[in-house]
């Protein structure tokens, strides 16, 4: 039997950029949308770090780009292999392809199944789904380039605008946060006019920004294993601009400009212990109400009561980030090549 092998589906930015290039985007509006995949950028520079863990738990490494993938798994064995997919996305970017692609040819995977990697990507129909399992949800309405498809509900604080299925801040300004319907429908314009996308408007709500991260490196893992942090950026909420300047090679660029200031990470529960416990609560039902597992990350906000609102939910977050670099040396005591080799070998050797 060939030995135990670890391989990783990761999308390229280059790879999406050509597509929508070719799809007749703008070039800045297409460096945007890809740049929600510069995980995949910042991960490639430590694949021979993660290569060595895995080596060091008896098992092969092998990335694979999202294109090759098929050919790649058509020369493995099955019983001998785990799949992990990095990036989501069955719209702009297809990552949800790749679990998919596994369970036909019968391979374990780590994370959710793969109809949740594409529910995760449409934020009005994933809370939509959130709602029926009674998650606190904001309530949404849905506008396409200045019409309403589902008008929101009332708000006396204003909405919150932002396109339906595009992460990692992309299309969210300064003014995304807006006191009038009509700004809520302008800002709809802006969206399909850059992105093609819809624009889902809920009302918006208080509180501070907080992650809930979560990877089993033991498989019987619960949330006792979540790393739940306070997100303090220094404003009320992080911008598209933010996020460029934290990742890939925009990233890259800033931090060598001078320009890279990482939000502080402050644990919950240090503050406010009943938001601590009930977010555990929350992720435990999401968890048996929608099957997450394995890895996956949630955005909240909470307010000084310790009231939830849950904001969206990652089946693939962003690894090489540094909140989530932080979560695996708090949680589980290793570096992210560490904590990913961890995580494969406990699946497919049984051991650490």
């Amino acid at each position: 039997m060939p030995s135990p092998e670890l391989v990783l589906i990761h999308e390229p930015e280059r790879a999406c950029l050509d597509r929508l290039a070719a799809e007749g985007f703008e070039p800045q509006r297409a460096a945007e949308i890809a740049s929600y995949l510069a995980q995949s950028t910042d991960l490639a520079a430590e694949f021979d770090a993660i290569a060595a863990a895995c080596a060091a738990r008896g098992l092969r490494f092998s990335p694979a780009e999202l294109d090759d993938a098929a050919a790649a798994l058509a020369q493995r064995d099955p019983a001998s292999t785990l799949v992990w997919t990095l990036t989501d996305g069955i719209a702009y970017f297809r990552g949800g392809a790749a679990p998919a692609l596994a369970r036909l040819s019968g391979f374990r995977t780590i994370g959710a199944d793969d109809s949740v990697f594409a529910l995760c990507q449409d934020k009005f129909r994933a809370g939509a789904v959130l709602s029926a399992l009674g998650l606190p949800v904001p309530p949404a309405g849905l506008a396409r380039d200045g019409e309403w498809l589902a008008p929101p509900p009332a708000s006396a604080q204003g909405w919150f605008v932002k396109p339906n299925r595009l992460g990692a801040k992309i299309g969210i300004w300064p003014d995304s946060r807006c006191f009038e319907l009509d700004h809520a429908l302008e800002l709809s314009r802006r969206i399909f006019a850059h992105y093609h996308d819809d624009a889902i408007v809920q009302p918006y709500v208080a509180g501070r920004n907080a992650r809930a991260s979560f990877l089993a490196v033991e498989p019987a893992a619960g949330t006792e294993a979540l790393g739940i942090s306070f997100v303090d950026s220094g404003a009320d909420f992080q911008t598209m601009e933010d996020s460029l300047a934290l990742y890939g090679d925009t990233g890259a660029a800033a931090k060598a400009e001078g320009r890279y200031t990482e939000p502080v990470l402050e644990p919950v529960a240090r503050s406010q212990p009943g938001a601590d416990a009930r977010i555990r609560a929350l992720a435990d039902r999401l968890m048996r109400g929608l099957g997450l597992r394995d890895v996956f990350s949630l955005d909240l906000r909470v307010e000084a009561d310790d009231t939830l609102h849950l904001i969206e939910f990652e089946v693939c977050p962003g690894l090489p980030c540094f909140d989530f670099r932080a979560y695996c040396r708090e949680c589980w005591a290793m570096s992210l090549s560490e904590a990913m080799a961890a995580t494969a070998a406990n699946r497919l050797t049984g051991r650490l």
